[in-house]
């Protein structure tokens, strides 16, 4: 008996662009130039609006290149235009002058096909799907993945105060399902900013009508030599709507008799549109990441609703750049979360900016909790959500398991208001992100004082473990992102999730938003220790702790006079230890494993074990053997014998006596740390 008995795609991700082979028409490049410098100071004496042109034309007579202005992205930072030389070439250039901070291309975003997997059918116009919003369900009848929102309804529905903006396509305002809060909707004004008029299709370039033209191409415009979209690397395809099927997801409105639900049916969707026809430049995704953040962008007016969560279902290949690592960085300073999605390359790395530090980058996982084929992985991805998943192959079939949301019918411009189904699906990490997104909101609402770090931290903490590997067979176990010998990228479709590849587990809303209305807690951990079978244990559970004590239910145990303390809460930076029971054949004892490797390998290495807690409690891990500020090291030793059993201490001199005894130190670094509790 354990002792907790005995005690009580076709998916809408943005990718970037390959290079392409030939020279581009116009060099773009976002440069930021260093404070208080003398070019800086001049230009400056133009006044607000001559300025970035100012710093445009000075920095291009010192290079002998004609360089004019684009939008300006920030404080000291805005886009240069030259004709004559690639966007690398001048970024390249450009980055020597002593006057730059940085300089990076300007390069473009799109909205791409999800990946012809075989696990996705082609669809035609129809009905479904029949499993309706299983993805915010609670688990359960096969579905594994689902995240459980009612759950975190119990705790609260969200809060208007709390703004998610959706950096996208701009959304269609007159979705009966979306509507704006004038008309008793979740939809803010937002703002258009995307510079390029003929991007933006709507006429103009930057302006306050977030409204989704459309963002259709077609076969002529690709094809026009010296056209806007000559250089535009994919097919003629229909509009998108997918800043919609977005918002949808985040704030539709909820428990009104029609449509669909949301997961965060309160709160407030701020649309900043910045992907249009062939998708959207890096400069115009960061200074809208600003914008909505409240942060000033030069030229724009001051953004009255600020968000304190952003959403970007968009990305592209390659490492984080200065431009997304500064606005990530000045966005999150500012008090917002931002959530990205990793990316729909088959298994690839994961892409910019999801792979930014500061980003939650959100895989996505099929209904039974494996990754789904599309979604990327690696690393940088913080938690797993549902993206959906056919199951059917076959042309005309359903899709069963899709992400049901908000759309538009029309194939170019605006047609009738619509949901997605399964036969005109939706599924990708586009749709895993804004789970998360709308998750962080409901905690925010729960607790408005949380910091971006423990969003994350809580997000992390509360996740639910991945299915063990002997779940299917024949599926593989994910690996990191492999390359040929070319190096080319390996595909890597569906395989089971580790949490070294898919981040710390599968999205749980519902624990999720009660942790953050609990907020940071902190319990003594006591250690008892039984003569009879020369064993310790540790606990902080009131109701074990009081069992023990009486001796009744559990006889032979007593308390040694040590004990730490321990986060019975995610905290930012720590991690979860799951709690494991080992049966009386191998030792009658418990494990605590410190981190999601550990919990993985003792479920999968030894099936006996019986999981207790996946989250029993939260401890900091230590970096090279050195615990972070405001820790103390925690010392792992093993029995090392048939009736394996484990001590953990903070008391150095405790862990050098067992050892002393023939028991093995367990940690990392020349100490042999194996965790950091709070002082």
């Amino acid at each position: 008996m354990t002792l907790k008995s005995a005690a009580a795609a076709f998916a809408l991700l943005l990718l970037a662009l390959p290079p392409v082979a030939h020279a581009a028409r116009e060099a773009r490049v976002i440069v930021k130039f260093k404070a208080g410098t003398e070019l800086v100071t001049k230009a400056a004496l133009q006044g607000a609006v001559g300025a970035a042109r100012a710093r445009a034309e000075a920095l291009g007579k010192r290079l002998g290149v004609a360089m004019t202005t684009g939008a300006e992205v920030g404080a000291r930072e805005q886009v240069v235009k030259a004709a004559g030389l690639t966007s690398r070439d001048l970024a390249q250039r450009l980055a020597l002058d002593t006057d730059v901070e940085y300089a990076v291309p300007d390069e473009r975003k799109r909205i791409a096909a999800a990946p012809n997997d075989p696990l996705y059918g082609p669809g035609v116009p129809g009905n479904g799907p029949a499993a309706g919003q299983w993805y915010l369900r609670a688990p359960g009848g096969g579905i594994v993945s689902s995240i459980d929102v009612e759950r975190a309804w119990l705790v609260t529905g969200g809060a208007p105060s709390i703004v998610v903006a959706v950096l996208d396509t701009g959304v269609r305002f007159d979705h009966p399902d979306l509507e704006r809060v004038d008309r008793g909707g979740n939809l803010l004004p937002g703002y258009d900013l995307i510079a390029d008029a003929a991007r933006a299709n709507d006429g103009d370039g930057r302006d306050s009508d977030a409204s989704d033209p459309g963002d259709w191409l077609t076969a002529e415009e690709l094809a026009q030599t010296g056209g806007a979209f000559e250089d535009c690397e994919e097919p003629a395809s229909g509009s998108s709507w997918h800043g919609t099927q977005v918002a949808g997801l985040i704030a539709a409105l909820t428990d009104n008799g029609t449509g669909m639900a949301s997961i965060g049916r309160t709160v407030r969707v701020l649309p900043v549109r910045v992907l249009g026809k062939c998708g959207g430049w890096d400069s115009d995704i960061a200074a809208g990441m600003r914008w909505a953040a409240g942060i000033p962008v030069p030229g724009l007016p001051a953004n009255p609703t600020p968000a304190r969560v952003l959403n970007l279902s968009l990305g592209g290949e390659g490492s984080c750049n200065f431009t997304y690592r500064n606005a990530i960085a000045e966005v999150t300073a500012a008090g917002a979360v931002v959530v990205a999605s990793a990316g729909n390359s088959a298994g690839h790395a994961v892409g910019v900016p999801a792979n930014c530090p500061g980003a939650i980058a959100v895989g996505a996982l099929r209904h039974v909790g494996t990754k789904v084929g599309f979604s990327d992985l690696g690393p940088e991805v913080a938690v797993n959500a549902p993206g959906g998943n056919c199951v059917n192959v076959e042309p005309g079939t359903a899709c069963l398991y899709p992400i049901l949301t908000t759309s538009n019918d029309g194939t170019t411009v605006p047609g009738a208001a619509s949901y997605t189904n399964s036969f005109r699906i939706s599924v990708g990490t586009s749709f895993s992100a804004p789970l998360v997104a709308g998750t962080a909101a409901l905690m925010l609402a729960a607790r408005p004082a949380l910091t971006p770090a423990q969003v994350r931290s809580f997000l992390q903490g509360t996740s639910r473990f991945f299915p063990p590997s002997t779940s299917n067979a024949a599926v593989p176990r994910c690996t990191a992102p492999q390359f040929d010998a070319t190096g080319k990228p390996v595909d890597q479709l569906e395989c089971h999730c580790t949490t070294t590849t898919c981040g710390a587990g599968m999205l749980d809303a519902g624990a999720a938003v009660a942790a953050a209305q609990a907020g940071v807690q902190i319990a003594d951990v006591i250690e008892y220790y039984n003569v009879a079978l020369d064993h310790y244990f540790v606990t902080w559970l009131p109701g074990e702790i009081a069992a023990l004590d009486a001796g009744i239910a559990i006889r032979g145990w007593s308390r040694t006079g040590l004990a730490f303390r321990a986060w019975t809460t995610p905290e930012a930076g720590s991690a979860p230890l799951c709690r494991y029971y080992i049966p009386p054949a191998l030792g009658n004892s418990h494990f605590y494993g410190r981190n999601g490797s550990e919990c993985e390998a003792a479920r999968n290495n030894h099936p006996s074990f019986v999981l207790e807690e996946a989250r029993f409690m939260h401890l900091a891990l230590p970096a090279l053997g050195v615990c972070p500020a405001g820790t103390v090291p925690v010392y792992r030793v093993y029995s090392n014998r048939a009736d394996a059993n484990h001590r953990y201490t903070t008391d150095r001199a405790v862990r050098d006596a067992m050892v002393a005894r023939g028991w093995v130190a367990e940690g990392e670094g020349a100490d042999l740390v194996a965790m950091c509790a709070p002082r």
